[in-house]
């Protein structure tokens, strides 16, 4: 596998790249490589919304559940999503199930240290929102697109 560096693999990023190059900076200071076995759990609801997760090669699944259900799949993550928003949102807390499909690699940013990176350069957190907001609300209408789904072929 070829060797990166943390500030090339954001730069290249199609969220991330968008930001400035001190941006950039700052979010690689609080990053680190990590990887997850095929069926690994990366996250739990409810647990502490410690890192929020680049992917850079391998799939993960978005799951929810109820305690009648077996989980159910609302969304796959791909190399080059962002997984990981409840680091944004008091309490911060995992407010979903997130499974390895396959192997994967990713960088992970922590998260306490990515708030008060943006606490201490407000535009840091501009950036976050102004980048990062247009790519979770694309995850979202792809989960309730998925909700739809699952939820039409219930009812038939």
């Amino acid at each position: 596998m070829a060797q990166y560096s943390i500030p090339k693999l954001l730069a290249d990023h199609p969220v991330l790249g968008r930001f400035r190059c001190e941006a950039r900076e700052s979010l690689a200071g609080s990053a680190s490589s990590r990887h997850f076995g095929a069926g690994e759990i990366v996250q739990r609801v409810g647990d502490p919304a410690d890192h929020v997760y680049i992917l850079r090669r391998g799939e993960v699944a978005i799951e929810i559940s109820a305690a009648h259900l077996a989980p159910m799949i609302v969304e796959t993550v791909h190399s080059g999503d962002i997984l990981g928003w409840g680091w944004l949102i008091p309490p911060y807390r995992s407010m979903y199930d997130a499974r390895a499909m396959s192997e994967v690699s990713c960088v992970s940013l922590d998260s306490a240290c990515l708030r008060a990176c943006c606490d201490d350069n407000p535009a840091l957190g501009y950036e976050l929102v102004k980048h990062w907001l247009p790519h979770l609300a694309a995850r979202f209408k792809a989960q309730r697109s998925q909700l739809v789904e699952l939820y039409g072929a219930g009812v038939q």
